[in-house]
């Protein structure tokens, strides 16, 4: 009978990953989440006229139309993850196709739709920050957190997983988009002057990675001893989990 260690061992081997048309479907899902939440929220507005939304609804809608659905992507639905992705974009074309055809009293005649488009492309947002890197940083860091936690499951599909010696997983190319999303804002390329020590600087890149570092001490408390922790050759290390490889990064 094999011992508890051998299980886990054989449980994270010879993991090859999945193909790179995988990982590219896959890449469609979040931003077509993020759409169909907007697109919800247009048509709220459109039917009730009241915006912002209470906190606790808001909670509620992003949970369900955006962390729900990475969950079960990666999870339950990842064999059929392509009709996931179809239909939510089937049901997001025609609540927007509803939303254009929509006429309301206050309204004026509905334009052409390249007037829309123009209109769109020159409207500019007031924000400090640019909203496309703040939503990209935050799906990666909401993805990063779920595979973290699912990979040690077997419900998480072990192609999705790093891939132990050659391959392309979902992992792998979430570890990329995680050190691409921390290198949109790092100062050298806001070209903004570094100041203090260098002390003070650790201390503020720790700050900016804490609930990540949290995370891995927590995995790193909860884990058994090395004795019975899994190891193997392309592993960083006895317990070094990929929690802490991304706040090295």
């Amino acid at each position: 009978m094999s011992s508890q260690k051998e299980l886990k061992e054989a449980f994270v081997s010879n993991l090859n990953g999945t193909s790179l048309g995988e990982v590219a479907l896959g890449s469609f899902l979040a931003p077509l989440c993020l759409i169909s939440r907007g697109l919800f929220l247009i048509l709220y507005h459109l039917g009730r006229g009241a915006l912002p939304l209470p906190w606790i609804a808001h909670l509620v809608l992003d949970f369900s139309m955006i962390i729900l659905p990475l969950v079960l992507s990666c999870t339950v639905l990842s064999d059929i993850l392509h009709l996931v992705i179809l239909g939510l974009a089937v049901v997001s074309g025609a609540v927007l196709c509803y939303i254009y055809r929509t006429k309301r009293p206050t309204r004026p005649r509905a334009t052409s739709m390249d007037t829309v488009a123009k209109s769109f492309f020159q409207s500019h947002v007031q924000c400090d920050q640019v909203p496309f890197v703040t939503i990209f940083r935050v799906l990666v860091n909401v993805k990063t957190a779920i595979s973290i936690l699912a990979v040690d499951f077997s419900v998480f599909p072990r192609r999705y997983a790093k891939t132990e010696t050659y391959g392309t997983g979902v992992m792998d190319f979430g570890v990329g988009a995680y050190v691409l999303a921390n290198a949109l804002v790092c100062p050298e390329a806001r070209r903004k002057e570094v100041s203090g020590s260098k002390l003070s600087q650790v201390i503020k890149q720790l700050v900016s990675v804490w609930p990540l570092v949290i995370l891995g001490l927590a995995r790193l408390v909860m884990a058994p001893g090395p004795s019975d922790w899994r190891t193997l050759p392309s592993d960083p290390g006895d317990v070094w989990t990929e929690v802490f490889h991304h706040p090295q990064q």
